[in-house]
């Protein structure tokens, strides 16, 4: 794992990405607070491993998974967000989403989930 981008308007939900990421030694930490600059970042450098939420200003989560799957079908991408529903899951693993995280969540739950991606 080297390099993940963290994509939120909450600076709160990512300092506790990153805290958690930090604690499993990933250091390599991109931030951005909406789509549109989370595509910048993802478009001038490599980066290993997306989280993004669904509801952000100026492009949401599932534009932003649009947008990156057309520049790569491989990149793991985990949504974090507090669009539980079951229709909202399966569109967002029909556009190319490769987990799911429910706002609010412990850290424990994200470690979790961290683990199984941060280690492929």
């Amino acid at each position: 794992m080297k390099r993940v981008l963290i994509v939120d308007d909450s600076a709160m939900i990512r300092v506790v990405v990153k805290k958690t990421l930090s604690t499993m030694g990933v250091s390599d930490v991109v931030e951005a607070e909406d789509g549109l600059k989370a595509l910048e970042q993802f478009k001038s450098q490599e980066i290993d491993l997306v989280f993004s939420d669904w509801n952000m200003p100026n492009m949401t989560g599932l534009e932003l998974v649009r947008e990156i799957r057309k520049l790569n079908t491989t990149v793991p991408i985990m949504m974090i967000t507090t669009e539980g529903s079951r229709e909202k899951v399966v569109a967002a693993i029909q556009e190319g989403v490769n987990d799911y995280l429910v706002k609010p969540f412990t850290p424990a739950s994200l470690r979790a989930k961290l683990e199984k991606w941060a280690t492929a």
